[in-house]
């Protein structure tokens, strides 16, 4: 199993280019199959959950050429696809389950595995299954796996989700694209991922439109046209370098980005005293280690986000004074907390509740990742203990980070993978 090898106290300075979105790419992906048209996909990150998905859109009999250099993935599909989905593929990654919906819409029965991936709560899928069963499907759970058919095809409903849920709304609004009549959408996650997945639908012709902050109304339609797509960029690696660049008092730009979809984390790190420079599609963190305690509740988009809870906490320990995170998402999102408590962390946990008491040194020592945001925030407290950080487990890290011991490198960071043994 690989590791990463960390030699802290070095300041980061340089460019970082952001990567497409992870959470973009997905369900994108996974819409593919509603149309037997060429789809050529632009700035898709390499990342294990992406090849997992196109495994996945493989087996099913979808055609997938990549250029991993270009970041660019062509699907042309089958007019006829398999309609199952095994645990093999979907063991590992929870968006699995957003084939659901498409599978369901366009041929009426599917067999798909429950999900995995992290270990960070149960994300019930029940969500998804209810808002499925009042457009007609028939959803029985067996043996570990969501059989559902809709004899008649999927039929527009009015859908008030309980919660607010990303993966529902995503499964949902793929599904509602080939449902007959209107599918009415209330209490639908907004996050720009899903704005990103609307818009790459209508491309396709898809009759979509938002009619309120967490309101989307869809009319069904029968094909989908080709398009070619440009994916957004990923807000969460953006945030988790801006972090590292605070961390390490470092001066780093940070491109490709839409500074204004991530205004609500700049702002965090503006009121911890962190200086930051915005221009079209670019920032520049500079810091002086002069930080300031602060008091966060993650919550939906457009909340602080729980993917930059754990990187964020590394921070906080840096910062002068006592601070709090409360942990609205997931539940068991702390388990990154023990860890850090080994190389040097002050933290108490109290439920959903983490106080943070700053100020600390953290001392280099041998770490094992839990989940892949709790696997990033050890790299970001490695890049400043002192001594040498080993972190285990790191394909994690590879389900979500594309390129990152180069990335960091090329700003001053000393990282390296070592191999088995």
């Amino acid at each position: 199993m690989q590791k990463l090898l960390i030699k802290g106290k070095k300041r980061l300075s340089g460019i970082i280019s952001i990567s497409g979105s992870k959470n973009a790419s997905l369900p994108i992906l996974a819409s593919t199959i509603l149309t037997s048209k060429k789809i050529f996909l632009k700035n898709v990150p390499m990342l294990k959950d992406v090849e997992t998905m196109l495994s996945l859109l493989k087996s099913l009999g979808s055609k997938i050429s990549i250029s991993k250099k270009k970041n660019e993935v062509i699907v042309l599909n089958n007019k006829k696809l398999k309609t199952f989905a095994s645990y093999n593929l979907l063991k590992t990654m929870r968006a699995g389950v957003l084939v659901l919906g498409p599978l369901l819409a366009k041929f009426y029965k599917a067999k798909v595995s429950l999900p995995g991936g992290c270990a960070i709560g149960s994300r019930p899928v029940d969500i998804h299954l209810n808002a499925l069963k009042k457009m007609g499907a028939i959803i029985k759970i067996k043996d570990g796996y969501i059989f559902a058919k809709a004899p008649k095809g999927l039929i527009g409903a009015k859908i008030v989700f309980p919660k607010i849920s990303v993966g529902a709304t995503e499964n949902i609004l793929i599904a509602a694209c080939f449902a007959k009549g209107k599918t009415i959408m209330k209490n639908c996650a907004c996050e720009p991922e899903i704005k990103d997945l609307s818009n790459f639908l209508i491309k396709c012709g898809c009759k979509i439109r938002w009619t309120g902050k967490r309101s989307i109304e869809v009319a069904g339609i029968n094909e989908l046209q080709s398009t070619t797509y440009k994916i957004i960029f990923d807000r969460i690696e953006a945030g988790t370098y801006a972090i590292a660049a605070a961390l390490t008092g470092g001066k780093v730009i940070i491109k490709n980005i839409n500074p204004n979809i991530i205004k609500t984390e700049l702002n965090v790190l503006k009121k911890m005293g962190v200086k930051i420079k915005k221009d079209n599609n670019q920032i520049q963190i500079i810091n002086n280690n002069n930080l300031k305690k602060i008091d966060l509740i993650t919550s939906p988009y457009p909340g602080f986000p729980t993917d930059l809870q754990a990187q964020m906490m590394v921070l906080m320990c840096k910062s002068k004074g006592t601070s709090t995170i409360k942990e609205n998402i997931f539940e068991n999102r702390f388990m990154h907390v023990s860890e850090l408590k080994r190389i040097g962390a002050d933290i108490k946990i109290e439920g959903n509740k983490a106080t943070i008491y700053g100020g600390v040194s953290f001392n280099g020592a041998e770490l094992m990742a839990t989940d892949l945001r709790a696997s990033v925030s050890l790299v970001l407290a490695g890049l400043v203990a002192s001594k040498t950080t080993i972190i285990n487990r790191i394909y994690h890290l590879d389900r979500g980070y594309e390129k990152l011991e180069s990335k960091l490198s090329k700003c001053g960071a000393h990282i390296k993978r070592l191999k088995n043994g």
